[in-house]
């Protein structure tokens, strides 16, 4: 896939959200499929049955309850002991991880820049509910740094860039200024990159990928790595339209946008076709990859309407309510 040709990289929140975009976002919430002990108490309501002071319901009183829980007010009518449920309210943390390698950084509309858009909508969506959010960025080059087209990238394999325990609206602008402070280049290594997450993760939450997931060394070993440990792990595969269907024919030398590996190829329509029908299967095997270990995926193109994306396609998904 080629490089985008030419690209305006944003620097501020409102290169990233639009004010209809944020108007959008502004009612929604952070969810999860699973329920999870926060690390803080906070604003969520849980499935946790705690001792707050909001009643939710009774259970049977078992050998070696609490029995300072037990509903005497029963007891009395009924001559036998229940206890007293509560709703608690905990906290909920949010992982954003971005694959800023070189192969994010092309497409029409730009891959990347996508992936940034979308973790920002959702960092909005967590720090607006004051939510615990964290953004993570694998691989990419300083955006202030300038580049040398003529060399293949090499930043280190597994650069790993973070920011961490972001909580309210003042925050936003922090997060904004994160995601744009990073362009896409260099090689990953997405199992030194996954080791480098896990050991820096804290909490329980849901964790959210954005990647195309073209790893050369693969993304099972990664993926096993941060799957599980309190987190609640959502894939989102972002491939341009011209991934799905290249606008290419022809004879040409392609040259590998990361390890500038080349190969001479012919296009014809039996190749796309052949081309097409290997994406398909390799998106359908990381599905079933997804499956096997509870993880929730989504394959999304790069001209998505980011609001549609957030609002509908990861609120079904239950992600968000």
């Amino acid at each position: 896939m080629l490089r985008t040709s030419t690209i305006s990289r944003p620097t501020k929140l409102e290169d990233l959200l639009s004010s209809k975009e944020i108007s959008r976002l502004d009612p929604l919430d952070l969810a999860s499929r699973r329920v999870f002990f926060g690390k803080l108490k906070g604003e969520r309501r849980s499935k946790k049955r705690g001792h707050s002071v909001e009643f939710a319901d009774h259970r049977p009183y078992v050998s070696g309850d609490d029995l300072r829980h037990i509903d005497w007010n029963i007891f009395g009518r009924l001559d036998r002991l229940f206890l007293k449920l509560f709703l608690e309210e905990e906290d909920l943390s949010l992982h954003v991880v971005l694959d800023a390698s070189a192969s994010s950084d092309c497409g029409e509309p730009n891959k990347y820049h996508f992936m940034q858009r979308c973790a920002m909508a959702l960092g909005y969506v967590g720090l607006v509910n004051l939510n615990r959010v964290a953004a993570t960025i694998m691989s990419g080059i300083d955006a202030d740094a300038e580049p040398d087209k003529s060399k293949p990238a090499t930043a280190p394999p597994s650069l790993v860039r973070a920011l961490r325990d972001l909580r309210g609206r003042r925050r936003v602008h922090d997060l904004a200024r994160f995601l744009c402070a990073t362009r896409p280049g260099g090689t990953l290594n997405f199992r030194a990159a996954a080791e480098r997450i896990a050991l820096s993760r804290r909490g329980k939450g849901v964790m959210i990928i954005f990647s195309d997931f073209f790893f050369k060394d693969g993304y099972e070993d990664g993926l096993r790595i941060l799957a599980g440990h309190g987190y609640d792990l959502i894939l989102v595969q972002v491939l341009s339209p011209q991934e799905l269907e290249p606008p290419i024919k022809g004879d040409l030398r392609l040259k590998d946008i990361e390890d500038a590996d080349t190969a001479e190829v012919t296009i014809s329509a039996p190749l796309l076709k052949r081309y097409q029908a290997n994406l398909a299967a390799y998106c359908q095997k990381l599905r079933e990859f997804a499956l096997r270990r509870d993880m929730a995926l989504l394959t999304v193109k790069s001209d998505t309407p980011v609001d549609a994306l957030v609002a509908d396609q990861l609120r079904r998904l239950g992600v968000l309510k």
